[in-house]
């Protein structure tokens, strides 16, 4: 059963919309795991701080069925599939890897490409699965991470308010 990881971030009342997309994966798959929350500059636009999170968990369905199941909680946290590319976001959920598979379809890319370039999704799944190889790169993420420029795009740990209670299995 292939390990998945999965980028979710939000610049859009982010904590709210996290604690929602958080308790919709919990549900969808039921033993997911979540990083720490990392808050963050927006990158390609202006706009308000994001904040950041990767869930990782097992699961049987195709790729496409997991990427639609994201895209039904994209929906549900207010989230157009016609939404601008480099824009504000109520919520962004992407695969970042499925496994070991390694896919480059027009609509599907795995790993997800901008993996390696992105703080906001490495650093998050190096602090949830350091040890995952990367199929491609064929280092671990810990490894990647390390070797990454971390000074060019900060990430900050953030505790959700009170009122958005953190993820279980998030160590905090």
């Amino acid at each position: 059963m292939p390990e998945v990881y999965v980028a979710a971030g939000s610049n859009v009342e982010p904590e709210r919309n996290l604690a929602l997309a958080v308790g919709r994966l919990e549900r969808e798959f039921p033993a997911v795991r979540f990083s720490p929350w990392y808050r963050n500059r927006a990158v390609g636009f202006e706009g308000d701080d994001f904040i950041n999170l990767v869930a990782g968990f097992a699961t049987d369905l195709p790729v496409r069925e997991v990427v639609a199941r994201l895209h039904a909680i994209e929906a549900q946290c207010g989230r157009p599939r016609n939404a601008p590319r480099w824009a504000p976001r109520s919520m962004d959920l992407d695969v970042l890897l499925y496994g070991d598979l390694v896919c480059d379809e027009a609509r599907l890319k795995l790993p997800r490409p901008d993996l390696l370039k992105r703080a906001y999704m490495l650093g998050p799944l190096a602090a949830l699965a350091p040890g995952v190889l990367h199929p491609t790169a064929k280092l671990t993420i810990g490894e990647l991470w390390g070797r990454f420029d971390r000074t060019s795009h900060p990430l900050v740990v953030t505790t959700p308010r009170s009122d958005h209670h953190p993820p279980r299995g998030s160590g905090r």
